[in-house]
């Protein structure tokens, strides 16, 4: 895999394209200037992690003393591996040296388009699931499908936050210098600044991701092994480190990780492919209800796309308030009011108009693409580097966001298949859709509910980009129904839940003393 060639380019701009429809691909990454925030945020020792129940939960040892020789040799170990860096080590300290967490951000991304293709189906017109114990047979493990995706977003983002804020713990309480600080001869080539070194928190970023990455996409371990000895070593490289700061660092983001880890293994997201007893039971409860039920639209018919993800546990509201978050029932499919509906997506979803199409295109994020989460965590990154957030705080962005979009596919795929409502195409074969029919019912949007949710807490942390925040979300909201894969309905009720969610991460962002 090639060093995170996938969807930079908006970095790349001189000013910040967030509003241009244009998913350019560029292979040059090192044009990203070094992060250099103006807040280093050293009260982060007291803001309130996820997982962790104080920030000194995982222990972490003292590091020797300054003025030790152990330490002494340790600084002159970085000098010389600043004096003798290598062409590759220049390279890597000018890719992670944009922003660890942004750059994982980025990693994941590329990992969830890699793995979001759905499997083709058996010679007996069957299909296979992907099974994380033989992550490399056929289908290879994982399907990286929206709700998938969006999970993972969410625990890579919360290890990352709870290992950063323990380490700022840990910073504030050892207070030793980095190494550029201790020794003024040293030429470092990161900018420098006084947040103390141990531990280094590229290195804690790297173990927690070590951790998370490695169980999400388990047939990607080299390469995450790679990208975590870079990310953990650049410092040193560079002179701001010494190799007990990032031994320390890995030690205590992956111990940290480890338990948003124990989190995730409990779930339920182990259940939520079902079985076919349970799907035949969620087509027949419709039928009961005398509607008409939706069905897979593959040929041959595919198994509904976890049709029990409503059923993992959230992270923003208690599971047992799903109904708090879930919209109120659509039209029956037999009502006037349904018919209506149907009759907007035929008026709506016009192949001639230009600019329709420009958006449905844009905002298909279909297979091979980091899905509709991905494209909000894309934003996101924008807006942080934009900001040049401090690593813990756009640890704590990409947190709220990908809680955020979790939740919000939680709520989604819960209302999808409490109601089974069919597709437009399915109700009418004349409608022709103009990105495929995704593999699970109509109300309510994913697109919708993921981006209401992702903007409302996005413009709470950036609140000069809100207004653009809610036209986007807006855009990718209509254009599920430009494309004929939607009601309107199916996007308002979207609106509902995902303002609703967003508004529990705004809670959680003001209460977590970050503000």
């Amino acid at each position: 895999m090639k060093k995170i060639a996938l969807f930079a380019a908006l970095f790349l701009a001189a000013s910040f394209a967030f509003y241009a429809c244009d998913k350019e691909i560029t292979e040059n990454l090192t044009t990203l200037n070094q992060l250099t925030p103006a807040n280093q945020d050293l009260n982060a020792k007291n803001w309130k992690p996820v997982v962790l129940l104080t920030p000194d939960e995982v222990a972490l040892a003292a590091p020797t003393a300054a003025n030790s020789a152990e330490y002494t040799q340790e600084v002159a170990d970085t000098k010389n591996a600043v004096n003798n860096a290598t062409a590759a080590q220049k390279e890597a300290i000018a890719y992670w040296s944009a922003g660890s967490v942004l750059r994982w951000n980025e990693i994941l991304r590329e990992l969830v388009a890699k793995h979001n293709l759905a499997p083709a189906p058996n010679a007996d017109n069957t299909y296979s699931f992907p099974d994380a114990n033989n992550p490399f047979n056929y289908p290879t493990f994982p399907f990286a499908n929206p709700p998938y995706s969006a999970r993972a977003y969410a625990y890579a983002a919360v290890a990352q936050y709870d290992a950063l804020v323990a380490a700022w713990h840990y910073k504030n309480l050892y207070n030793r210098a980095s190494a550029y600080n201790t020794d003024a001869s040293i030429a470092a080539l990161v900018p420098k600044n006084a947040l103390p070194g141990y531990p280094n928190e590229d290195a804690v970023a790297a173990g927690a991701a070590f951790v998370i990455l490695r169980n999400l996409f388990p047939g990607d371990t080299t390469f995450i092994n790679e990208k975590v000895a870079e990310a953990a070593n650049y410092k040193k490289w560079a002179g701001a480190a010494v190799s007990s700061d990032i031994s320390a660092g890995l030690t205590l983001g992956k111990a940290v990780a480890n338990k948003v880890l124990n989190r995730a293994k409990a779930d339920k997201m182990r259940f939520a492919i079902g079985s076919a007893t349970i799907w035949d039971s969620l087509t027949q409860s419709a039928v009961i209800r005398g509607e008409t039920p939706w069905i897979s639209l593959d040929s041959p018919k595919r198994p509904p796309m976890l049709p029990l993800f409503g059923q993992v546990r959230p992270w923003l509201f208690a599971a047992t308030d799903i109904a708090v978050v879930r919209p109120a029932a659509p039209p029956s499919t037999k009502s006037a009011e349904f018919q209506a509906q149907l009759a907007d997506v035929k008026r709506q979803c016009d192949p001639n108009d230009r600019e329709k199409m420009r958006i449905v295109h844009y905002w298909a994020d279909g297979t091979g693409t980091y899905t509709p989460p991905g494209h909000w965590n894309y934003f996101a990154a924008e807006l942080v580097y934009k900001a040049q957030q401090s690593e813990v705080r756009a640890a704590r962005t990409f947190a709220l966001l990908g809680m955020s979009l979790m939740d919000a596919g939680i709520t989604c795929w819960d209302t999808k298949y409490f109601y089974m409502v069919p597709r437009p195409t399915q109700v009418d074969p004349d409608i022709k859709t103009l990105t495929g029919v995704p593999n699970f019912p109509a109300y309510t949007s994913g697109h919708s509910t993921f981006s209401w949710a992702a903007a409302t807490i996005l413009a709470h942390i950036f609140p000069a980009d809100a207004a653009n925040l809610s036209k986007q979300a807006e855009e990718a909201s209509i254009s599920r129904v430009y494309g004929g894969i939607h009601y309107p309905m199916d996007c308002d009720a979207g609106k509902f839940s995902g303002q609703k969610i967003g508004g529990f991460a705004v809670t959680r962002a003001q209460t977590d003393g970050a503000e």
